[in-house]
């Protein structure tokens, strides 16, 4: 079986690659892997190029912010060609602290962000709670950062696919096991089922699994365990901003959906591909998210799932040209995977069917890491 471009990964970002190749006019195929495994259907959802940025992270705090830039635009063309809604919320996230250690690694923060060029909003308690009244009355101060919004991913991840379909794009159950190549070139994909697809252009983006395939090259992408919660708000009061909380040194967040679930996350735990829920995990989350907002304590919990995030030694993502001819990367993209899926698919898809590079992409691609790194 033969296609013009074989897209490794059902994923959000699997998927969007393999819509924005079909629109190029394309035959393009998504072989999906084992979709339960996948962090689309795990993740919160934040589109979040602040809250979520370290100070070593410079680099990957532009990509990310690139990456909000293009969400609006996105998000209503993927609604016209799904006919349906992908979840986008553009109400702000309050990041907030509790203590007086709290307080002043936000105000750190706030300080780094300012000297990027990303000025934030300081509130004092008073001024947080007349935002969001469910905030605890402990809480001291919060950063109000109006452009760091939300997205319901697995409502993202169900527009894809119909407009994948919709587009053409053909889906093929089962797991790679062998990306295929001959003299330095890749030749197509082996499945576990023994079937092959040949293809002279590949794209990898199996998320935590893109270190196996029996890659001829070191890919350093391993599994962090995140343990997720879902809560259903029912009768309850409603949270109408994310918020993200420093609460006596833990971190955890609280992301509100439009019909109530409010998903709270997320342990950060490397232990490979354990796919238990811990009781521990869930009480801490639960204790933290009761600290900052009291009312979750009252709602429904509905679920609790532990899904892997693709990380990398630098936490940034892995794109583009691979040292076999024809494999294009679109891996690693660890806590910021739902933000980037639009400049990512842009990115692979214009280097895959055009051989147009994204200068954007320059600092993320493989050969940053020595060649001799360890898998």
């Amino acid at each position: 079986m033969t296609t013009d471009v074989l897209v490794v990964g059902g994923g959000l970002v699997g998927t969007a690659t393999a819509w924005r190749l079909a629109q190029r006019g394309l035959d393009v195929t998504v072989v999906t892997g084992d979709l339960g495994r996948a962090a689309s259907g795990v993740a919160a959802g934040m589109l979040a190029p602040v809250t979520e940025a370290a100070f070593t992270e410079t680099p990957l705090l532009h990509l990310n912010l690139a990456a909000l830039d293009r969400w609006d635009g996105f998000a209503g063309e993927l609604a016209r060609a799904a006919g349906t809604d992908p979840g986008l919320r553009r109400h702000p996230t309050l990041s907030v602290a509790a203590t007086p250690d709290d307080a002043a690694r936000l105000r750190d923060l706030g300080r780094w962000l300012g000297a990027q060029g990303q000025p934030c909003q300081t509130l004092t308690s008073r001024e947080l709670r007349s935002r969001e009244p469910l905030v605890a009355p402990t809480v001291r101060s919060a950063l109000l950062v109006e452009r760091d919004w939300s997205c319901d991913n697995r409502r993202l991840w169900r527009a894809l696919r119909l407009a994948a379909e919709a587009a053409g794009v053909r889906t093929v159950p089962g797991t790679v096991e062998r990306v295929e190549h001959d003299d330095g070139r890749v030749t197509g994909v082996r499945l576990a089922d023994g079937s092959g697809w040949r293809a002279g252009r590949v794209v990898l983006a199996t998320g935590a699994d893109a270190g196996g395939h029996d890659l001829p090259f070191a890919l350093p992408v391993r599994p962090v365990k995140g343990q997720v919660l879902r809560l259903r708000a029912g009768a309850e009061p409603q949270l109408q901003h994310t918020v993200r909380a420093f609460s006596q040194g833990f971190e955890v967040y609280l992301v509100p959906r439009a019909d109530g679930e409010l998903v709270v996350g997320a342990t950060v735990e490397d232990r490979g591909f354990d796919d238990r829920v811990t009781a521990g995990g869930v009480y801490e989350l639960l204790r933290d998210a009761r600290r900052v907002v009291p009312v979750s304590a009252e709602y429904e919990l509905a679920e609790c799932r532990a899904g892997w995030r693709p990380a990398t030694p630098d936490n940034a993502p892995v794109l583009g040209p691979s040292p076999l001819d024809g494999l294009t990367l679109g891996v690693g993209l660890y806590r910021n995977g739902v933000l980037l899926t639009p400049l990512v698919a842009d990115v692979l898809a214009g280097w895959v069917a055009e051989g147009v590079w994204d200068e954007r992409a320059e600092p993320f691609r493989l050969d940053r890491f020595p060649a001799d790194r360890p898998s």
